[in-house]
């Protein structure tokens, strides 16, 4: 790493990383990590990454969930399997900051790129693994994907007991993004340690165990307690009730926590009594203990008015309040739209796109979208030149099949 930071590159400018990961746990990481100003080389296999093939797409390999997914990184095609291309990986790696991967540590092991063996070549690289289960328990060898991992931490279950007629998965690949989320903080904690020990190391990010802390931290409750004093689940979140509530002419989402919002709201329909005078709902830990007959409650009031008319009534009197969106209304929020979060971009190959911004606002060292998502091996000549392979080098690992690039670049 630099010794100071310069310029507008981004917080991670003059990092290097080497992304082996696919699909979208780890490519959603490396994503975050681009933006924030790492110089990412995507290594594919000969294949590419199975996920650009997924969805919607103008051309091949370059479907939408890739593309939202990739961007801020370089590609270059390896096939790891083949000693030329394992040669060829370690010597990007000898040069690298990071190397980060979501297969399995046998598989890294069986390619001949075990932490051992990519320390020998660079003592100070951070060796980032995100892996199903951490490797000191039975489900080391496992598989994982999102759809089991969520439903090994409970979240279909839990579905279950807040009003699901089945258990379901969130509608939304939750455990790839939180553990993406985490192998972010993985990397950058693993980073400052380097910073102040000059000392690299081996990082797990275990899916399983992120997404059960996820979990319990909300719903362990009674089991919290040795021994217990109440059951597990967080009666609040778990109510039924606890949904967008449906007005006179659509839904709203509304949520009344403290004090003063419960007794603004009540009084805001003419019923202060409600929280002035009845027992059950007159504290946060009544209201909690009576949660479901207070949310049954508010379900019948708000179906009482249009959708403006309590947007406009409780903005007035700063209770939270937001719309029930679906995709296409999200795109078009206005706030969305004020803040420039989402904003058109010309890719190279694909044409007018729809990019998603970056959340976080910095006042030095803005992150910033470096470069649009790769084709497969687009880069290949120029991350091995800088990896120090010799053209003719460069030149046999095209002929022998270890790499390839696309036929126009």
């Amino acid at each position: 790493m630099p010794d100071k930071p310069s310029g507008n590159g981004g917080p991670l400018a003059g990092v290097r990383i080497i992304d082996l990961t696919t699909v979208l746990m780890g490519p959603f990481a490396t994503q975050i990590l681009g933006d924030y100003g790492a110089d990412v080389i995507k290594v594919e296999p000969p294949g590419g990454d199975g996920v650009r093939g997924v969805g919607p797409r103008r051309n091949a390999g370059m479907a939408a969930i890739f593309m939202h997914a990739n961007r801020s990184k370089r590609s270059v095609v390896l096939d790891l399997k083949k000693p030329a291309g394992r040669d060829a990986l370690l010597r990007l790696a000898a040069g690298a900051d990071v190397l980060i991967f979501n297969v399995r540590p046998q598989a890294m092991a069986r390619l001949g790129l075990s932490y051992e063996e990519v320390c020998a070549v660079n003592p100070k690289i951070i060796y980032v693994g995100c892996v199903g289960y951490s490797q000191r328990g039975p489900y080391a060898a496992k598989p994982a994907y999102d759809d089991l991992i969520q439903g090994a931490v409970g979240i279909p279950a839990l579905s279950v007991e807040a009003g699901s007629d089945v258990p379901r998965y969130a509608p939304s690949p939750l455990a790839d993004r939180i553990v993406g989320l985490a192998a972010v903080n993985a990397v950058t904690a693993a980073l400052y340690w380097r910073e102040r020990s000059g000392e690299g190391q081996a990082v797990e990010v275990p899916m399983f165990e992120t997404m059960a802390q996820f979990t319990l931290s909300d719903h362990m409750c009674g089991r919290s307690y040795e021994p217990a004093i109440g059951p597990s689940g967080y009666a609040r979140v778990l109510n039924p009730h606890r949904r967008p509530y449906a007005t006179s002419d659509g839904y709203l989402c509304m949520l009344l926590y403290n004090d003063k919002q419960w007794q603004t709201f009540f009084r805001l329909i003419g019923r202060p009594e409600v929280v002035a005078s009845d027992p059950r709902f007159s504290t946060i830990d009544k209201r909690t203990e009576h949660i479901h007959e207070l949310y049954a409650m508010l379900a019948e009031i708000m179906a009482t008015r249009t959708t403006a008319e309590w947007t406009a009534l409780l903005d007035a009197a700063d209770i939270p309040v937001m719309p029930m969106h679906d995709m296409d209304s999200l795109m078009d929020d206005p706030h969305l739209r004020a803040v420039g979060f989402l904003g058109h971009v010309e890719h190279p190959t694909e044409g007018r796109i729809c990019q998603i911004g970056i959340p976080s606002t910095w006042s030095k060292s803005q992150p910033r979208v470096t470069r649009p998502a790769p084709r497969a091996g687009e880069h290949g000549r120029e991350v091995l030149s800088e990896a120090g392979l010799t053209g003719s080098e460069i030149d046999e690992l095209f002929a022998s099949g270890v790499t390839f690039a696309p036929a126009n670049g």
